[in-house]
């Protein structure tokens, strides 16, 4: 998206020297008007207050930043620029200025419903990382001062930067539940039968949090924001499923267990045949060998301890 940033062009001082000037210029005319009261002369009387009301117009233009700070220049509100030198400097009084900060800022947002994509209610929540990269669309494609002023005490408003950041932070968090709840709606929260080959929440890890802030860009590019990593820190069904859920799931790893202790006991069985009838053991015909592999499978696949039973007889019998 285009940006309309750019940096302040206009004239900047060094801030200390402009300091020592103003300071020189409110002494300056001090003293003229204590030496108009001594000596009468008109020109003092006039020198004086003219001194003294530059120094009061120059007071307002010092500004100071500090690393990973912004300031926005307008002059009778024309955007003039954006200010990020750090420093002390003075600019012309009559430039409006806002300050805001560029540094990186955490949301650990709480986990909200949604409905996943076979309509299941779930339990999701993300944190994100995300700084200020255009200060022009911070300031001025969404409406943060006013938010700023509903959310702020009236004698903080003043300060400026922490109000508008705030309301910055909310955009966030209304932003981020939105794109949570639209990438939670295209994908189902676990495998299913007839959905082993989908892309899910709880398996699809980095793609699932690449595609959450793709989205999550897109939709705070609007406010000058960049994301720099967002991350499903939460999933879970919701209370009133996850009972059922969990029982579903126990059952599935049951039926996957059982399928591997059926797969183990038939490899067993048939290796058992195997040898003995390589080794000449004992010869067996059909309907003992389906005993045996009946008596095999019992003893394998079941979950308590099988009770062995002597047979004193012969196979004959």
């Amino acid at each position: 998206m285009e940006t309309k940033e750019f940096s302040f062009r206009g004239v900047t001082l060094n801030g200390f020297v402009m300091l020592f000037f103003n300071l020189l210029l409110t002494i300056a005319g001090i003293t003229a008007i204590v030496m108009f009261i001594g000596y009468g002369d008109w020109r003092l009387i006039v020198a004086g207050p003219l001194m003294l009301i530059l120094s009061f117009f120059i007071w307002p233009g010092f500004i100071m930043l500090e690393p990973n700070e912004a300031r926005v220049l307008t002059f009778f509100g024309k955007y003039r620029g954006t200010f990020t030198k750090t420093g002390y400097y003075w600019i012309n009084p009559f430039m409006s200025t806002k300050k805001l900060s560029l540094r990186a800022r955490n949301l650990d947002a709480q986990p909200i419903k949604v409905n996943d994509k076979i309509g299941n209610p779930i339990m999701i929540g993300l944190v994100l990382v995300w700084k200020l990269k255009d200060t022009y669309k911070a300031m001025f494609e969404i409406d943060a001062q006013t938010m700023a002023q509903s959310n702020v005490k009236p004698d903080q408003i003043s300060a400026g930067v922490s109000g508008i950041m705030k309301a910055l932070e909310q955009f966030v968090q209304v932003q981020s539940d939105a794109a949570l709840r639209q990438v939670a709606g295209q994908y189902a929260y676990d495998d299913t039968d007839d959905r082993n080959n989908e892309l899910t929440l709880r398996g699809g890890g980095e793609e699932i949090n690449q595609q959450l802030e793709n989205k999550l860009n897109e939709r705070l590019a609007l406010a000058g924001i960049e994301v720099v990593e967002a991350r499903i820190n939460y999933l879970a069904y919701a209370p009133e499923i996850a009972a059922v859920m969990l029982r579903r799931q126990q059952a599935a790893a049951i039926i996957t267990a059982r399928e591997k202790i059926v797969e183990g006991a038939v490899s067993m069985v048939k290796m058992a045949l195997d040898k003995l009838s390589a080794e000449e053991v004992v010869e067996l015909d059909d309907e003992k060998k389906a005993a045996m592999v009946s008596n095999l499978m019992v003893v394998l696949c079941g979950d308590d301890a099988a009770q062995p039973v002597v047979n004193a007889g012969t196979l004959n019998h």
